[in-house]
Formats: C-alpha cells, structure tokens, sequence
C-alpha cells in the first residue's frame, strides 16, 4: 500500500504527498464498485496507482526468505484532453529480496510515453525495462526482476478469489473519507528461482498481490502507515493498517480459507510496537478479538530498509500467538537511526 511520489516533496501533505489536493483528478466514488475485468486495466485518470507483489518464501532447504515487486505510477498535473495523456506520468519499480542475513534492494525509474514502462489490463501485465509481471489474467502470473546482486523468475497460481477491500473495494483511509479503491489477490502459489550471485536456487511459497489507486488516499496530517500482509497456518489472510495522524486510523480484512471476507474497523483492531530497532518498530502485537486472534508479528530481517528515493521499511515477518503464519510488512513515515 505504498505510493511514495504522489506529489514533489517539496510540497508535501500527509506523508511523501499522498494528502495533498487533488482538483482536477478522479477521486474514488462509493457508489461506483470495482469490476473485473475493467479494474485490471491502468486508471490514468486518478493521481497515483500501483500494482504490489510480496512472497515470503524458502529454499529448497527450508531457508526462509521474501521478495518484494512493485510498479508505482503517478500523474504530474490532472488530465487534459487536449494533450497526449501519456507523457504526463512517471513510472518507479522497487524490487528487492531479504534473507535473515541480507536485504538487497533496486530502483528504476521511467517517463511515460517511451514504452520503458506501462501495464495493461488484458493480458493482465506490468513492466519497468525488464522487470515485468504479466499473465492472461491476474489468476496465473509470472514475475521477475533483477539487481546488481539479485535476480528473482517466479511463477504465481491463484486458488482463490481476488477480495475487494472495504466497500467493494473501496477503502476509506481516515475519519475525515479519504480513500482508495483497493484489491488484492492474497491466495498465490508460488515456484521459481532465486539467484543471490551463487547461481539460481529454487523456492516455493506463497504471494499477495495489491492493486491500489487513487489522487488523495490520505489525509494531510497523516505522516505514515504500518501495514501487514499475512497467511495464517489455518488458512485465514488477513490484511491490516494504521495510518498514523493526529487520531490513529485502523482497518483491514479478514479472509476466511473460502474467500469470504469480512471488513475490521478501526476498534476491532489493536496494533502495539513491541520492539523497536534504529528507530523503526520490528516487532509487534496485532490483536483482532472478535476473532480470536492475538499474534506477534516479528521481522524476518530487523534491516530490511528501503534506501529508495523516498525510504521505507518492507520485509517478510513470522506469525507466532494465537495463529502461526508468515508474511510481509510495511512501514512508512520513519526516520532509520544510526546505530
């Protein structure tokens, strides 16, 4: 859930830009649902828009490991019928693979209108240079990118539905309606290889796809988020964030092994830093009562900082507690302290 060039720092409002106005742009409307296959396709008309691919995954050993993908793509000024759309755009992939020892990390970037970079929605595809994901639809799809000191190929098979967030999909993100429109496909098999400079190595796993756009997703005093992906051992996905701001903002979704959902408020969901490392909180305390849940959420690598353009956290974690699991977590709005 991350969009880190919304607008130029310089005039930032909510973190890196994501609560600034957005006149001119598309704005997400409750009364207007997200449909598939349409809401596969590129939504130019709205500011900001990312396709996301986390995996924790092993090796063939057992040794535990994740990868990240994502493709952002954000508007520099509102549409104007008059001029080619395309130009308008600037597209940002970061892509990285952490290990319990290591946490490798790459950026590119691309204007639109060069073929460097795009997505399309039949065939379900998105590409920066040659880091892509692509299949026919989202349900079978192939991703791979590289670094200096990485390379990851994977192939994902869904065996479940994709799942709107929200209100079909759309997500509020503060008390003052701020939103996005927001799915995922949380259900993805996962096979493929992993080169860490020793050669390819096979890994299996699962993985978890968010779709998410919008042209003002925050409010202006929200500074950050935490966001947690996971797949509990029983079979359950839950989805998870607090937007932090002047209030604390909460919500998220249960998913049942079926695929039916069921959306959590803001007080249904308790979410307490219970270790903190350079600053940034890597351990944590997730609680959803209502349904039984009471999980330690800890950090698969305590080091796995983003030194991107904008810096974030992001990195696979365990599930102890009441459930067991694995999955990935995200943090914004930190400043990573010296040691």
């Amino acid at each position: 859930m991350i969009a880190m060039l919304a607008a130029p720092a310089a005039s930032a409002q909510g973190f890196a830009g994501l609560g600034s106005d957005a006149e001119g742009f598309a704005m997400p409307d409750p009364k207007r649902p997200i449909l598939f296959p349409r809401d596969h396709a590129p939504h130019p008309g709205y500011r900001v828009e990312w396709w996301y691919l986390t995996a924790p995954l092993i090796f063939d050993d057992g040794t535990p490991l994740g990868i990240q993908w994502t493709l952002f793509r954000f508007a520099l000024d509102p549409p104007n019928l008059l001029q080619d759309s395309s130009a308008r755009h600037v597209w940002m992939g970061h892509a990285a693979v952490t290990t319990t020892e290591t946490h490798r990390v790459a950026e590119r970037f691309a204007r639109g209108g060069t073929g460097q970079a795009g997505a399309t929605g039949q065939p379900f595809s998105a590409w920066i240079d040659d880091w892509r994901m692509s299949g026919q639809t989202p349900d079978a799809i192939t991703l791979s990118a590289a670094g200096t000191d990485f390379r990851y190929e994977l192939g994902l098979t869904a065996t479940g539905p994709l799942i709107r967030h929200g209100r079909d999909g759309y997500s509020v993100k503060s008390g003052l309606g701020q939103a996005s429109y927001y799915y995922s496909q949380p259900f993805y098999n996962a096979s493929g290889t992993v080169d860490l400079g020793d050669g390819p190595r096979a890994v299996s796993g699962h993985g978890w796809l968010d779709r998410e756009w919008s042209s003002q997703p925050l409010a202006k005093d929200q500074q950050g988020w935490d966001w947690f992906s996971l797949a509990l051992d029983d079979g359950r996905k839950l989805m998870a964030f607090r937007l932090r701001g002047q209030e604390d903002f909460r919500s998220g979704t249960l998913i049942g092994v079926d695929g039916r959902t069921r959306t959590l408020t803001n007080d249904e969901i308790a979410v307490t830093p219970e270790q903190t490392h350079r600053g940034v909180p890597v351990e944590w305390r997730l609680r959803i009562p209502a349904a039984d849940l009471d999980l330690l959420v800890s950090a698969l690598n305590r080091d796995a900082w983003m030194e991107t353009r904008v810096s974030y956290w992001e990195g696979p974690v365990t599930v102890s507690g009441s459930e067991t699991g694995r999955g990935y977590l995200e943090m914004t709005g930190y400043r990573w302290q010296p040691e």
